[in-house]
């Protein structure tokens, strides 16, 4: 990083997590996210496939997480994180819109090689802006990197 724009991008990041309670996963690269997520104290929950029914809450019990079935959306969340191809990003926008969520975190899973990597991050400019737009032109706020298990580790882990 160190570029100003990634500095601004870590401090807006920090900001939504800051307001943020409950966080509704579209996909994810690995197990971390939503663990992470759980442990730090999110309500989170996760939208396992396309099926109107797919729908986990991954909760902390007896200090492991664990996921159980809802079979339904949640009827609102504070931040939609989506794990998924930002040519699926329209719908992803109008589900968040729908449950009130005031940010859209999306993750490439793409490493600044090219690679896959499940904490990667990197986008090209076009997909960048693109994603940028369609979730702004909604009214919400846009986040693209850090990887957001980092980011929350980064914040300390003894709230």
């Amino acid at each position: 990083m160190g570029h100003l724009n990634g500095e601004v991008t870590v401090t807006k990041a920090g900001q939504i997590l800051r307001e943020t309670g409950s966080i509704l996963l579209v996909d994810w690269p690995s197990k971390d996210v939503p663990e992470t997520l759980a442990r730090a104290g999110y309500t989170v929950m996760v939208r396992g496939g396309p099926e109107p029914d797919n729908y986990w809450a991954y909760e902390v019990r007896d200090g492991e997480v664990v996921s159980r079935r809802t079979g339904q959306a949640p009827a609102a969340v504070d931040l939609v994180y989506s794990y998924r191809p930002v040519e699926e990003l329209p719908g992803i926008v109008t589900m968040a819109q729908r449950l009130g969520a005031r940010a859209v975190w999306l993750q490439s899973g793409v490493a600044s090689d090219g690679t896959r990597a499940p904490d990667g991050c990197w986008m090209d400019q076009a997909a960048s802006q693109a994603a940028r737009a369609a979730v702004e032109s909604a009214g919400l706020a846009y986040i693209e990197a850090p990887y957001i298990a980092d980011e929350v580790r980064s914040r300390g882990s003894g709230e």
